[in-house]
């Protein structure tokens, strides 16, 4: 008698990766149509009790907060596939990042989503975040279908309240440094290379400062600060995480071990 086995989990398709995105914004965000703008300028920095719920972020709100967007951009942005499989998400499935450029004042040399500050122009924070992709990375936002957007996220050391964009790359374009000032690299970073648990870390900011992110290291890039917590968190929202050493800290300057346990919780984010 043929013995009989368990059948196999399905395949996570690059559909399916779109279908969850949509509904992670349909339970905890806003549709594209519904997006805040500069005409309720109030709205931009208000932080409600959904956003900390949803992020699960304790951070202090600045005084003056400026309001800003980013773009968190899923896709299948080219045509080479993640180093390894994973069980939640397809291994074509990419996310959009940039390198800041060395000389910025702020978070100078970081890993971060392509965004900026609210412009008066701006019609919603929907169109601040494609206008600054386009600016930073030279894509064509006509092949953007922009999902949604989660709830503001307050980044103290910045003074801004972010908004975060979410989209799906439907028709991919050629992306690159437009601005050498502003980026260093632009780069798309497989999601199951980003989960890999040998490949997650906590992150300890440099010169003694106070407090730990999630991180990500992957062969040379660190993804650490204010980009990975928002990635963390969507990322188990999704269910794409997997468990990892969550003892493992590197320093972010030296990304050398520093200690295994008694790190404490995720502090605020860079």
């Amino acid at each position: 008698m043929a013995s009989l086995s368990a059948p196999r989990p399905a395949v996570p398709s690059t559909a399916s990766a779109r279908a969850g995105l949509e509904a992670l914004l349909a339970e905890h965000g806003v549709p594209a149509t519904a997006a805040p703008g500069p005409a309720a300028a109030g709205s931009l920095t208000r932080i409600t009790e959904a956003s900390a719920a949803m992020w699960g972020l304790d951070w202090p709100v600045p005084a003056e907060a400026r309001p800003s967007a980013v773009l968190i951009l899923f896709g299948a942005l080219d045509d080479v596939p993640a180093a390894r499989s994973c069980r939640g998400v397809h291994p074509a499935v990419d996310v959009l990042l940039t390198q800041r450029a060395a000389t910025l004042r702020q978070h100078a040399g970081q890993v971060a989503f392509p965004g900026g500050r609210v412009d008066p122009e701006d019609g919603d924070v929907v169109a601040t975040a494609l206008r600054e992709a386009r600016e930073e990375t030279g894509l064509d936002p006509a092949g953007v279908d922009v999902l949604g957007v989660l709830p503001p996220v307050p980044v103290s050391v910045s003074g801004h309240v972010v908004h975060p964009v979410v989209g799906w790359w439907r028709r991919a374009s050629e992306v690159g440094v437009v601005d050498h000032g502003e980026a260093a690299a632009v780069f798309r970073m497989p999601v199951a290379d980003l989960v890999a648990p040998v490949n997650r870390v906590r992150v300890a900011r440099p010169g003694g400062r106070r407090g730990i992110t999630p991180g990500f290291l992957v062969e040379d890039r660190l993804v650490w600060g204010f980009t990975a917590a928002l990635l963390d968190r969507v990322l188990h929202l999704l269910g794409w995480d997997e468990p990892w050493d969550e003892a493992r800290v590197v320093d972010a300057a030296t990304r050398l071990p520093l200690r295994r346990g008694g790190a404490g919780g995720p502090g605020p984010a860079a």
